[in-house]
């Protein structure tokens, strides 16, 4: 598993790379709520979401592969463009390799950022697979998220938030293939394991939700989602042992309370 030391590490390599974004207090959510709610705002982070951080910290910790073969990506979106962003700033070519069904302003954008896509799968795992493929002639592979320095590189936003509010006593994540929730976990339960850590993620995909019920990651069957980000079947390997031990409960959310909670942000 990532330590912490692997996070701090992380946040060496990659400060100047990223944008340190804030973490803001919101009078609003915290009306709703009963409780004093913060937002770290990821999206006015560089590409608009955490996936930079993971990447530059990949690229960079093997940046001689990266400038003599290049480096090769599967995503839905985020991480495609978090790919591209990283690897235009390294200085190294892109390949992103897409599923069929990813939205056309994300394979736009990703083009955008200098990087060559690639749709291939019906499924992310699918084009995660053709994107290994495309590695094993030499080019670096950025996995999405079972990668522990993508996981590392994602674990400082954890460090900030510490860094940021001290007295925080919950942390709410949303839930994909697990890169983030492990990343932040590690960074905050090894500083102060009496913080909960609750991931959300969408009902049409409950992969984590399941495979945490299993005690073991499981395949689910992944139905369609405004949340496409996070529409990942299974639970990676590497993230699965991690979200096991730091989780303290998942959340599913309808495709209504999804679409509910992104006007009441807008």
């Amino acid at each position: 598993m990532v330590s912490l030391a692997d996070i701090r590490t992380a946040e060496e390599r990659i400060a100047g790379r990223i944008i340190r974004t804030p973490l803001v207090y919101s009078p609003s959510i915290s009306a709703l709520t009963g409780a004093r709610v913060y937002l770290k705002l990821e999206t006015l982070q560089k590409a608009g979401s955490f996936k930079v951080r993971g990447a530059t910290n990949k690229i960079l910790a093997n940046i001689a592969m990266a400038r003599t073969h290049g480096v090769v990506a599967a995503s839905a979106g985020n991480h495609a463009q978090g790919v591209a962003v990283a690897a235009h700033a390294a200085g190294v070519q892109a390949a992103i390799v897409m599923p069929e069904w990813a939205s056309v302003s994300k394979q736009e954008a990703t083009r955008s950022y200098g990087a060559r896509v690639i749709l291939r799968g019906a499924s992310l795992e699918e084009s995660i697979g053709y994107a290994g493929g495309l590695a094993a002639e030499g080019r670096l592979f950025i996995h999405p998220y079972d990668d522990d320095e993508i996981i590392a590189g994602q674990g400082t936003i954890g460090l900030e938030i510490l860094d940021d509010l001290p007295c925080v006593d919950m942390i709410v994540i949303p839930v994909g293939g697990g890169g983030l929730i492990a990343g932040i976990g590690t960074a905050v339960k090894t500083q102060r394991p009496e913080i909960r850590i609750t991931g959300v993620q969408a009902a049409a995909c409950p992969s984590a939700f399941q495979a945490l019920a299993a005690n073991s990651p499981v395949r689910v069957v992944a139905q369609p989602t405004i949340a496409d980000g996070i529409r990942v079947a299974e639970s990676g390997a590497r993230t699965f042992p991690a979200m096991k031990e730091l989780i303290d409960n998942i959340a599913l959310v309808t495709e209504d309370e999804v679409a509910d909670a992104m006007l009441l942000l807008l």
